[in-house]
């Protein structure tokens, strides 16, 4: 599932290295629309994993941002009980005013729980939906055995991670030099990199996601890609998205990109110019959301 945050590559809700680097003022919002725009291909992947849990009784959203995720499977499970589970209070708030506004309180709650260390809290699962947030933990493994550990007898762990990353532009935008989104995804690669180097215990690991959730003693029952699919002309939703999208990756990666293409960034964030993503026609938003699912037992 598109989710409120995670590596895609831009990572939501913790672009910094650290909670204390966010405005959360201004990513909840972003978040939640950036999940309205996917909810389409979140539906989907929702009816899929009926596969394995057509009546979960128990599912828990881990690292769920403000919970647009824990809303939309509360509504893909009706019967079930959901809980948004996330290290960041003030998204968690915005859950719980979500849920009151929708009258959903009685069926979504919130933990509030690093990963993998509050993971013990939880009540046995059904359901444990990770949505780029496994990648957030320095020691992978660890965290995918723990939250193994969380799931009930049959109960399965949808893991989201990998994919492709978003398109939105031509290659060649008619000024600036072809291919800029790409060598935002080379920028992207040494953040990430970079990033997971400096979380507290990172070690290593091969990103065979299968393969991971084997180690962790579940049975990898099947991997499938969800594509997102906007094309040209976007929703006025799906433009404000990219905007802000393109607008926070100039910021991460000012100190990186050329100055040719930091010129070309700002052109395309620049709302009088003709060109830039406020008027452009063949503006589109298409990417590929990739999904793990291990059982236990």
């Amino acid at each position: 599932m598109a989710h409120d945050h995670g590596h895609k590559h831009g990572h939501g809700h913790k672009h910094g290295h650290g909670h204390e680097d966010i405005d959360w003022a201004t990513m909840g919002p972003m978040l939640e629309r950036n999940a309205e725009l996917a909810a389409p291909q979140n539906r989907e992947i929702a009816e899929w994993l009926r596969t394995w849990q057509p009546e979960p009784k128990l599912i828990a959203d881990v690292g769920s941002g403000s919970g647009s995720i824990s809303f939309l499977l509360a509504e893909a499970f009706p019967k079930a009980e959901v809980i948004a589970v996330d290290p960041a209070e003030p998204l968690l708030e915005r859950a719980r005013e979500r849920a009151a506004r929708d009258g959903l309180a009685d069926r979504v709650s919130t933990l509030h729980a690093e990963l993998p260390e509050g993971i013990g809290e939880l009540a046995p699962a059904d359901l444990l939906w990770i949505g780029r947030a496994l990648h957030h933990v320095g020691d992978q493994e660890a965290a995918l055995a723990a939250l193994a550990d969380r799931l009930a007898p049959g109960g399965a762990i949808a893991l989201l991670e990998g994919g492709l990353n978003q398109r939105s532009l031509p290659r060649d935008i008619g000024f600036g030099r072809p291919g800029l989104q790409t060598r935002f995804d080379l920028a992207d690669e040494k953040w990430f990199t970079r990033m997971r180097a400096e979380l507290p215990g990172a070690k290593s690991v091969t990103e065979d996601w299968p393969a991971l959730l084997t180690e962790a003693g579940l049975r990898h029952a099947g991997t499938r890609s969800f594509l997102l699919d906007l094309p040209a002309p976007v929703s006025d939703t799906a433009r404000a998205q990219i905007i802000s999208e393109l607008s926070r990756r100039r910021e991460m990666h000012e100190d990186t990109l050329d100055p040719d293409d930091l010129a070309t960034v700002d052109r395309l964030l620049d709302e009088k110019d003709t060109q830039s993503l406020h008027h452009r026609p063949d503006v589109f938003l298409l990417s590929a959301q990739t999904v793990h699912v291990g059982v236990k037992g």
